[in-house]
């Protein structure tokens, strides 16, 4: 007589959590031994993490989308990280720009000063940008322009870290510096986008000084709750004057990922 993959599977007790979180638990076992489905998945999940870190996004492209999308100057710009290879190495290159990127920021920078700059860099996961960047932004520009602030070109930066939108906010004399980058894959999500918000952000200038938004993906953060919660962060933080650990975000959100009322 056959018997079923499930009738071999010793499944735990709490497994009924499993609806309310894509972490791996309550997996059950055969015998001593994960099951070959859970196996499969934890593979599969490791090789998307992989790819994340090491494939290489397309700037040509994502430039294209963004200059339509936005009507922004879009400067293309690269960290002093030569390849992915020394990025990964040197977390510090990837942290500011080279020469040739400084040359062209301060081609572009104006005298009178932009209240906000948006910096998007490719990270630990260009899966992130590819997937979530052009949906975000297609949220949050139409609430920026509501809100009448005035924004600085669009830079795309390859190889790049959060440190870098320092330089960017220095070179082009903005209040604000919002840094949306690829988060650090893991095995559940390999495509996070994280967002770094910086009042009067210049070179080094310490992480306590960050707002973070993290998770936003369409299984995490959603797009809309992400864009409203960075809204706030902007407005709250050009009234106050500070970011980071002087401005708390006291918003939250549900097991959806969208704002609660």
């Amino acid at each position: 007589m056959s018997v079923s993959d499930d009738e071999l599977v010793q499944q735990d007790a709490w497994s009924q959590l499993r609806r309310h979180t894509a972490a791996r638990i309550a997996l059950g076992r055969c015998g001593n031994a994960a099951p070959t489905a859970a196996l499969l998945d934890f593979r599969l999940g490791h090789a998307a993490a992989r790819d994340a870190v090491h494939v290489p996004l397309d700037f040509e492209e994502l430039q294209r989308a963004v200059q339509k999308l936005t009507a922004l100057s879009v400067l293309q710009l690269h960290s002093d990280a030569r390849d992915r290879a020394e990025y990964l190495r040197r977390p510090d290159l990837g942290a500011k720009p080279d020469q040739a990127s400084a040359a062209l920021l301060r081609r572009a920078a104006t005298a009178d000063a932009c209240d906000l700059a948006l910096v998007a860099a490719d990270g630990l996961s260009a899966a992130a940008l590819t997937q979530n960047l052009l949906p975000l932004l297609q949220i949050l520009l139409p609430k920026i322009r509501r809100a009448g602030l005035r924004l600085a070109p669009f830079c795309l930066v390859a190889q790049g870290r959060v440190a870098i939108g320092d330089h960017v906010g220095a070179a082009l004399n903005t209040r604000l510096t919002a840094v949306l980058i690829g988060e650090r894959p893991g095995l559940s999500s390999h495509n996070s986008l994280g967002v770094y918000l910086t009042h009067n952000a210049r070179p080094g200038v310490g992480n306590d000084k960050r707002n973070c938004i993290s998770n936003i993906r369409p299984e995490g953060l959603s797009h809309e709750a992400a864009a409203e919660k960075l809204m706030y962060l902007i407005g709250e933080s050009l009234r106050r004057g500070v970011s980071g650990v002087a401005l708390k975000d006291t918003q939250s959100v549900d097991a959806g990922g969208r704002l609660r009322d």
